[in-house]
């Protein structure tokens, strides 16, 4: 499975989406589901997905699915 499908997935789960959502259309705080505790789970479900520990400047820069899917591709990459 690639990246963006992996990390659809783990946003979908996370935020407790239904299949009808444009995930890759989604941002910080654009829907109830992802607030603050919403944005503390997906950190951790990326994470935990991905193998990867982001640093604190990049939980507070991951503003939308687009921003997220740069980050891990670029920590996949390192």
């Amino acid at each position: 499975m690639d990246i963006e499908t992996r990390l659809r997935k783990v946003f979908t789960e996370a935020l407790d989406l239904g299949d009808d959502v444009d995930v890759a259309a989604l941002t910080y705080r654009g829907i109830d589901a992802w607030d603050s505790v919403g944005h503390m789970s997906l950190v951790a479900a990326i994470e935990d997905e991905f193998d990867i520990e982001l640093e604190t400047d990049q939980v507070i820069d991951l503003s939308s699915f687009q921003v997220a899917h740069k980050m891990v591709a670029e920590l996949a990459r390192a």
